[in-house]
């Protein structure tokens, strides 16, 4: 009888958690490598250094980064940021060594879509060819595992270009969003004949959130922006679609991310 060779596995990791540190980072599947995004950049003129704020017994950033860490269909996690301290400390949990992000992707009008791209560009060389980018913003710490769960499915399912979280918006153009003309006087942002005089009445509508995207890589190559391909909505909760973005909005977020951990859900 012919000897076969042995192969050997990485470790087992924990049920539900999967330890980068312990899986070669080349490792995946014929069809599939997810690579698993987080942008923290360190300045922020709203909440300063919110980042890596401690909420709820650790830094902001963890929320998003133990959920890309534990999700068993990630195969590998990369944080682009020009923050050295947040950069050293997602490296040292698993994280992918792309060095700081480049000065120009650091400003406060630098776009998602270029820091993307970048982190694309820098990924690929160490994990082989990429076939889904997900992301996850670390200001929106609010998404359960069934969100990017259901993410997931629906680009795998679908096939657009991308998959974006939305929520139904809290106010709508065509009723209760208004706006001045030239004179001052407001007017509705988005008039339809015969006007629209009760919510119900007006076309849906929603709000982009950062929950969690789904991008097909051929697209985020080749695209300029967000919208330029079939971008299609994964509609949440209102109440899991809080973005930080200013004092006020971490208090709401700080409170709605203790009830979860005392309902359980994280």
């Amino acid at each position: 009888m012919l000897s076969m060779p042995v192969r050997h596995l990485p470790p087992v990791p924990p049920p539900g958690r999967v330890d980068q540190r312990a899986v070669p980072v080349a490792r995946r599947w014929a069809t599939r490598m997810i690579l698993g995004h987080i942008g923290a950049r360190k300045g922020s003129k709203g909440v300063p250094g919110k980042n890596f704020r401690p909420i709820c017994g650790k830094p902001l950033i963890d929320w998003s980064l133990d959920q890309l860490f534990a999700h068993p269909r990630v195969d590998a996690v990369v944080v682009s940021t020009d923050d050295p301290e947040i950069y050293d400390h997602a490296v040292a949990r698993g994280a992918l060594k792309i060095g700081l992000r480049p000065a120009h992707l650091a400003t406060d009008t630098a776009g998602k879509w270029g820091v993307w791209q970048h982190a694309l560009q820098v990924s690929e060389p160490i994990t082989g060819p990429v076939t889904a980018f997900l992301d996850l913003d670390c200001t929106s710490p609010l998404r359960l595992a069934q969100d990017i769960d259901g993410a997931l499915d629906l680009f795998a399912t679908e096939r657009p270009d991308m998959v974006m979280s939305c929520c139904e918006a809290r106010k709508n153009p065509y009723f209760n969003l208004v706006e001045p003309d030239a004179t001052g006087a407001l007017h509705v942002s988005k008039p339809l004949p015969g006007g629209v005089v009760a919510r119900q009445q007006a076309p849906v509508v929603y709000e982009h959130v950062g929950v969690v995207y789904v991008v097909a890589p051929d697209y985020l190559r080749r695209a300029g922006g967000l919208y330029e391909g079939r971008v299609i909505p994964y509609v949440l909760n209102a109440e899991r679609c809080h973005d930080i973005d200013t004092p006020f909005d971490l208090r709401i977020v700080e409170f709605l991310l203790q009830s979860q951990i005392d309902a359980g859900l994280r």
